[in-house]
């Protein structure tokens, strides 16, 4: 109760002008950080002795469509990619799972078998980011790495190591000077105290904290009331964020997929999948998602013209069962890669001639709903009204992506919750 109320009190003084708060110091950074470096300085090549891969001309597999680094001092160009896989090997601050460092190469073992997503592929692997002498060390490493890649237009995939990895991802984003949203795919908010040094149960807080913000919405999907006090469901709801429950994301699984276009960056923690599905975690749990369901959450992801990284999270090799969660896992990022190959690029941020633009009169408010539907996909996003300066700042999250349903509903002269929550955000 003291860590909510503490919470709603630094609401409300700091996260209710978090807009102001961003118009300041995003003004100090107008161009964005750009950097050119050698990615080996942080980078350890990877085994493929170790991983048991052997290349098959005969009978390709995903591995032999891989440029992967597999040699000190001959890093591979990455300007010809447009997906990379990212191993970090950092454990030290994931509550309850040490040996999620080794997860990187079990993946790979898995990952590196399966067929090829599509023929275009565009796939680097930039080997390990190896357990620094501190975490800082690791997590400096990490924003660097995945800067840098971000700064070439090329989407990491990231094999962790502990959740809270997903901050160092966000810091990656604040050198780019990026406004961003984040979906986490996690059975608890992990929210921790704001002394609380960083770790897999507290790194939300530590984006919320940091300063300049650039975080725009956090959306939390999959968690399970028993391990969420109500007080965070509230504090989740008071600071905007988006939070859904297993039950409901399970009851109608298409409703996920404008959630996630909505997203720049995806968390996912392994303990977020049933245990019988996948075992290989420290905090495992009997409920969670089906080993199908990750994987069309991924294909989502993959498929979304929006989102530039994803990171697998808390896979620990001590608890596996033959494999069975790197399997698992693999098989999820083999989907986001063949969603990748099937984009659209129908992301109306720019470019709206190939729309069909629907507006709906709210009667009871006096107000008017803009929605867009894609000529070629047929997916659909709502536009939220805000004056020029904030058109100027946030004009990558001003069009929501959302569902025909989300019509349906102002058609009834009704406004989505989707559209309020969103709103809300400009005018609190």
């Amino acid at each position: 109760m003291v860590l909510y109320q503490y919470f709603v009190k630094l609401r409300a003084t700091k996260f209710g002008n978090l807009f102001q708060i961003h118009k300041f110091f995003v003004s100090l950074h107008q161009k964005p950080y750009c950097i050119d470096m050698n990615l080996d300085t942080y980078l350890e090549p990877i085994n493929l002795e170790e991983i048991g891969f052997v290349h098959d001309k005969f009978s390709p597999r995903l591995g032999d469509k891989v440029i992967a680094y597999t040699q000190k001092g001959n890093f591979p160009e990455i300007k010809k990619s447009r997906l990379a896989i990212l191993g970090i090997k950092e454990d030290r601050n994931s509550i309850g799972n040490i040996g999620c460092k080794d997860a990187p190469d079990e993946i790979r073992k898995k990952l590196y078998d399966l067929s090829i997503p599509t023929y275009d592929m565009e796939l680097i692997d930039v080997g390990n980011i190896e357990m620094g002498q501190t975490p800082k060390d690791s997590y400096f490493a990490t924003i660097e790495v995945v800067a840098e890649l971000l700064h070439h237009n090329i989407t990491p995939i990231v094999l962790g190591g502990g959740q809270e990895l997903t901050y160092a991802m966000y810091k990656a984003y604040e050198k780019q000077g990026q406004i961003i949203n984040i979906f986490a795919v996690d059975p608890r908010f992990d929210i921790g105290a704001d002394t609380e040094e960083l770790n897999s149960r507290s790194y939300l807080t530590k984006i919320v904290m940091s300063q300049p913000n650039y975080l725009f919405n956090f959306t939390n999907v999959g968690y399970q009331s028993y391990f969420v006090d109500k007080n965070m469901v509230d504090l989740m709801r008071s600071l905007q964020f988006d939070a859904y429950r297993l039950g409901l994301v399970r009851s109608n699984m298409e409703e996920t997929e404008p959630l996630v276009r909505n997203a720049d960056m995806v968390s996912i923690d392994i303990s977020s999948i049933r245990q019988s599905d996948a075992p290989a975690c420290g905090n495992p749990t009997p409920h969670g998602f089906y080993g199908e369901e990750i994987c069309q959450i991924t294909r989502y992801a993959g498929m979304s013209d929006k989102l530039s990284s994803i990171g697998f999270f808390e896979l620990n090799p001590r608890f596996e069962n033959n494999g069975q969660t790197a399997h698992l896992v693999a098989h999820a990022i083999w989907y986001f890669i063949e969603g990748f190959y099937n984009r659209r690029s129908d992301f109306p941020y720019i470019d709206k001639q190939n729309y069909k633009r629907y507006t709906v009169p709210m009667h009871n408010e006096g107000l008017e709903l803009v929605f867009y539907k894609s000529k070629k996909s047929d997916r659909w996003w709502m536009e939220i009204p805000c004056d020029e300066q904030m058109k100027q700042r946030y004009a990558r999250h001003l069009l929501v992506a959302c569902s025909y349903a989300d019509y349906q509903t102002a058609l009834n002269n009704d406004i989505p919750e989707r559209w309020w929550r969103f709103y809300n955000k400009l005018v609190m």
